[in-house]
This record gives C-alpha cells, sequence and structure tokens, in this order.
C-alpha cells in the first residue's frame, strides 16, 4: 500500500454531514452559524441561554441551511455569508424560502 493511503481512510459506518445555517427572528435578525448536528444546535438556539445573541434578539427560526460533506467547506460557506451585505443574505433566504417558514418547525 502506498505511504498516506490508510492515514487518509474515512473510519467505517460513520459519514459526517455538516451545516452552515441561517436563523432569524420574527422581526429578522439574522444569526449564520455551522454545526454537524443541526437539530441539536436548533434546539440549543431555542432555549434562549442569557447572554447570547439568539437569546436577546429571540432569533429562533430556520430560515436556510445547506449541508456539506467537509467541514471545511462549511466553514468557508459560513465564513463567505458573513461577508455579505444584508440584502443579499435576505435574497439567498428568499430564494429557497420565500415565506421566511422555520424550516425546523416539528423539531
Amino acid at each position: 500500500m502506498p505511504y498516506g493511503i490508510a492515514r487518509f481512510k474515512p473510519m467505517a459506518g460513520r459519514e459526517y454531514i455538516f451545516y452552515t445555517y441561517i436563523l432569524a427572528s420574527r422581526s429578522r435578525n439574522l444569526y449564520i452559524g455551522v454545526t454537524n448536528n443541526i437539530v441539536a444546535r436548533v434546539l440549543q438556539h431555542r432555549e434562549l441561554r442569557p447572554n447570547t445573541y439568539t437569546a436577546r434578539y429571540r432569533v429562533t427560526r430556520l430560515v436556510y441551511y445547506e449541508r456539506f460533506a467537509y467541514v471545511h467547506n462549511a466553514i468557508a460557506r459560513e465564513k463567505e455569508l458573513k461577508d455579505w451585505n444584508r440584502q443579499r443574505k435576505i435574497e439567498l433566504i428568499e430564494q429557497a424560502n420565500p415565506i421566511w417558514e422555520d424550516l425546523a418547525a416539528d423539531w
């Protein structure tokens, strides 16, 4: 076996999925993040932990997300979205979710 092949062999039975996501409040304050467990992360935001941005502005509605196979890609996308102006972020959300429906309403 050539050197290095075994080092990069994926773990058997384990596939990772990473998400870049956008949460919004009813007044459309936005929060952008990355996670490998979107259900757990959204539920954490909904706990409204004191002294957090999501609690202060009640940013709890999942309005957009993207899936990635590699964490580096998810982080790069998060950074890219955070650099966008507000209008461009709104256009991205409305293209995929025109009525700003909470995509995690049933969680």
